[in-house]
């Protein structure tokens, strides 16, 4: 009866820490992504960035050709977290980031407001850009 007692809640332990293993991983995975994806907007990587798209919304949100000449216009001379939460249950989760840009034309420079939305993918084990690139001409 002890050795089944012993037995079962080390069943118990690993499977609680296959959990914190997995949710782990998946916040990992997170930071990894975000990372890639805000360095590549840093870095004038506007279509590297666009390969973070989800592959299902890539051909909608992707940056078309005109607009990646239009990016070329521009500088980013930051790129600051704001605030972030994160839904697991529904593998979901957002980024308020302030991102600076700078018109290469006029050197004049203006902070643009961007709100990045991720989804998980169980499948890939990644997570997918879903809200598009960053509009930096909206409102002007």
């Amino acid at each position: 009866m002890r050795l089944l007692k012993y037995l079962l809640l080390t069943c118990l332990c690993a499977f609680a820490l296959a959990g914190c293993q997995t949710t782990g991983t998946q916040n990992n995975r997170l930071f990894e992504m975000q990372y890639a994806y805000s360095a590549a907007i840093r870095w004038g990587d506007f279509e590297g960035a666009g390969n973070l798209i989800k592959p299902e919304l890539r051909k909608k949100l992707a940056p078309t050709p005109i607009q990646l000449e239009r990016f070329k216009q521009i500088q980013v001379s930051g790129y600051t977290d704001v605030g972030s939460e994160t839904d697991k249950k529904k593998g979901s989760a957002v980024r308020i980031v302030n991102i600076g840009v700078i018109n290469r034309h006029t050197l004049a420079e203006r902070s643009v407001r961007y709100v990045e939305a991720w989804e998980w993918d169980p499948v890939a084990k990644t997570w997918w850009l879903i809200s598009g690139l960053p509009d930096f001409w909206e409102g002007q």
